[in-house]
């Protein structure tokens, strides 16, 4: 009879893998697709604001998805408690896969003005929107459904669909980039990939629609035990609260600041900081993002045999330690002229503190034009790291390169037309200096060692993994099933969505106010290091619990 009744089980299995991850690769698809653009989409979206800042609004844009992520999470997590988890994932991929398809339709700057990054900004707000609802709802199904010794290992598929959407988003981006050539793609390729995603839509909507409703649920539902009041019951009785608050300081913080520095802070470290050729970033994010699949797996696996919470801690210690220094042999090993040119002309910033900021701005109205602001902003955009001296209180901010001395430009007292001519032309001057002073203007492709580069980025994405592969096992195993839904979403989307989606923004913020390429790292270590302490002390091993409770 065992074996009789093996086979259907292995059978439904397989399809609420393959029908959970399709579906979840897709959301991330989609998602990706807009931070892998970033430096394109500024172009046609925010150039008018200045290289520098216009790459500020374009990455606040990305991270606006993040901001609303939790907000979404709380409808689709209610709807999820009450209605089900099937009918609350078919509604994340269709709302995601319509506005994704949108933004390839959309007109940019150069033909509706100033009424384009507000479409865009929209947009980015329904993807964050639905994805807020989806990683919750595939997480808990999988679960629900998983044989209780081999939990971890399913829902790490869940963990890796996130992988292979990143995957197939920079492939595609390859594929175009070299089949149309970069000027194509960057005038109007780019949309492509955006439109590509309503036949996955169509694809991801069928096989979801094949799906039952989670046993665990329909045994709610049939009892009459389903909650009435599932946000309330999550967030306003302590002894659920006190697990969210464990679990998002402890775990979900410190995974949403790694992940994101292992997949999108290097991309964008690579590409704008030590400016990398964009088709060798691609080529270098994708090998590890193949190898971070197996990873996943690996660890997923390995807390069903050894426990959630050693795998975890083991991640959140990787990235304490290796970040800083990883970074520093990652310029080493694909722009070592910078480094070179570094040590023979530094470069610093001379300016009077108070009219230096820190460049971070949430909504996007704050006005970064002082002589301080501009010179250090044009230098973090070109990725030349800085020292700060201080000037006489009144005087206009310089820049030293070496033996040579440039002044800045005092934006505050030009009108925004006059402003952006006078920024490009510093920037232009700025240029010139450095490479006169042997300042590389991109890394040299052919001194780039690619084995080096490989595998320090495998020691990020090794951390990221370990703390991503056992989370999804985790999180179902730690709330009851009635409001596992609310519980699990809301948390996850603070802690990955804000204190992980906001980490280039910030961390670029902060290396242009430090002119330290590496001070923006200090905040996920900072991060992982409070999440160690957190996990180790307070967050309890869940693995063989019973989730049908």
């Amino acid at each position: 009879m065992a074996e009789a009744s093996a086979e259907p089980h292995t059978t439904r299995m397989g399809l609420v893998l393959s029908a959970s991850a399709a579906g979840t690769v897709f959301e991330w698809y989609d998602f990706f697709i807009f931070g892998s653009l970033l430096s394109i989409i500024t172009r046609h979206f925010f150039a008018s604001a200045g290289e520098a800042q216009g790459y500020i609004f374009a990455l606040l844009t990305f991270a606006v998805g993040f901001a609303v992520r939790p907000f979404g999470a709380m409808v689709f997590g209610y709807f999820g408690d009450r209605a089900g988890r099937k009918r609350a994932f078919l509604f994340t991929i269709t709302i995601m896969g319509l506005a994704t398809f949108a933004i390839g339709l959309l007109p940019d700057t150069s033909r509706i003005g100033d009424m384009a990054p507000y479409l865009l900004i929209s947009l980015r707000v329904l993807q964050g929107f639905a994805v807020g609802g989806e990683y919750g709802g595939a997480a808990i199904y999988v679960a629900e459904h998983a044989d209780a010794k081999k939990r971890g290992a399913a829902t790490g598929w869940i963990q890796v669909a996130a992988t292979v959407g990143l995957f197939l988003a920079l492939s595609i981006i390859l594929i175009l980039r070299t089949a149309l050539g970069e000027d194509a793609f960057t005038d109007w390729g780019w949309r492509l990939p955006f439109l590509v995603s309503l036949g996955l839509l169509i694809i991801s909507i069928w096989i979801r629609l094949k799906l039952d409703e989670s046993p665990a649920f329909r045994q709610l539902q049939v009892t009459g035990r389903t909650s009435r009041t599932p946000l309330s019951e999550a967030f306003l009785r302590w002894r659920n609260l006190r697990i969210v608050l464990v679990v998002l300081a402890g775990l979900l913080m410190g995974q949403g600041v790694v992940w994101y520095t292992a997949q999108f802070y290097t991309q964008f470290f690579l590409e704008r900081v030590v400016k990398v050729e964009p088709r060798m970033v691609n080529f270098l994010i994708l090998t590890v993002t193949v190898l971070s699949a197996f990873l996943h797996v690996f660890f997923a696996r390995l807390s069903d045999r050894i426990g959630r919470k050693p795998v975890m801690l083991f991640g959140l210690a990787l990235a304490a330690v290796m970040l800083i220094p990883g970074f520093q042999w990652l310029t080493e090993a694909v722009n070592p002229a910078l480094t070179e040119a570094t040590a023979r002309a530094p470069v610093s910033v001379l300016a009077p503190p108070a009219e230096c900021s820190l460049q971070f701005d949430l909504i996007g109205r704050a006005k970064f034009t002082t002589s301080c602001d501009i010179a250090k902003s044009t230098l973090a955009t070109l990725g030349v790291p800085y020292r700060n001296e201080q000037s006489e209180p009144g005087s206009l901010a310089q820049i030293r390169i070496g033996t040579l001395t440039l002044s800045s430009v005092d934006g505050s007292v030009l009108a925004p037309s006059a402003l952006a001519v006078a920024q490009k032309n510093f920037a232009a001057e700025v240029k010139s200096s450095l490479l006169a002073a042997g300042y590389p203007v991109k890394a040299d492709t052919s001194r780039i060692n690619v084995p080096l580069a490989i595998a320090i980025l495998l020691i990020f994405v090794t951390a990221a993994a370990a703390l991503y592969g056992p989370q999804a096992a985790t999180l179902v195993e730690l709330f009851p099933t009635r409001i596992r839904y609310s519980a699990l979403s809301l948390p996850y989307h603070v802690g990955v969505g804000w204190f992980g989606g906001f980490l280039p923004p910030l961390a670029f913020a902060i290396v242009a106010a430090t002119g330290n390429l590496y001070a923006g790292l200090w905040y996920p270590v900072i991060i992982a290091g409070i999440g160690f302490v957190v996990t180790l002390l307070f967050l309890p091993e869940t693995r063989g619990r019973d989730i049908n409770a």
